[in-house]
C-alpha cells in the first residue's frame, strides 16, 4: 500500500465513523417517537437501511475492508453506549419492545452487510463444488 492510498483509506475510514456516528445517535434519539401515543418505529427503518448502505458505500468508496466494517462497530458502540445510564440517571434505551427491535434488527443487518463485504469474492460457477477445479 502505497502512502497516498493509505492515506486516502484513512480519510475514508474517518469519514465513515463521522457519518455513521451521526446516523447511530439520530437513530437512538428517534426510538422514543411517538404519534398520538402510538410507537413509531423510524429509528429500526433507519437502522437496517444505514448499517447496510454504510457498508456498502464505505466499501466501495475507500476498497478497503477494514473501513468497510467501520459503520457496524461504530454503530454498536454508539447503541450500547446508550444502553447506560447517564450521570443524571436517564437512559435513553430502554426494555420497549422497540427498542429490542432497533437493537435486534440493527445489529443482524450489520452483521449481514460487513459478512457480505469481508467475506471472499464469489467464485466463477464451475469451481465451487471442487478446490481443484
Amino acid at each position: 500500500m502505497t502512502p497516498r492510498s493509505a492515506a486516502a483509506a484513512a480519510g475514508w475510514g474517518l469519514c465513515t465513523v463521522a457519518v455513521s456516528a451521526w446516523l447511530a445517535v439520530v437513530e437512538v434519539f428517534w426510538l422514543p417517537l411517538r404519534v398520538g401515543g402510538v410507537p413509531v418505529p423510524v429509528s429500526v427503518l433507519a437502522a437496517v437501511v444505514g448499517n447496510l448502505l454504510l457498508v456498502r458505500a464505505a466499501l466501495r468508496v475507500s476498497g478497503s475492508r477494514v473501513v468497510a466494517a467501520l459503520p457496524a462497530v461504530v454503530w454498536l458502540v454508539v447503541a450500547v453506549a446508550a444502553m447506560g445510564r447517564r450521570p443524571e440517571g436517564d437512559l435513553v434505551i430502554t426494555n420497549s419492545w422497540v427498542n429490542l427491535v432497533f437493537l435486534g434488527l440493527g445489529l443482524l443487518a450489520a452483521a449481514f452487510a460487513v459478512g457480505t463485504a469481508l467475506g471472499p469474492a464469489a467464485a466463477p460457477p464451475g469451481r465451487r463444488g471442487s478446490p481443484a477445479g
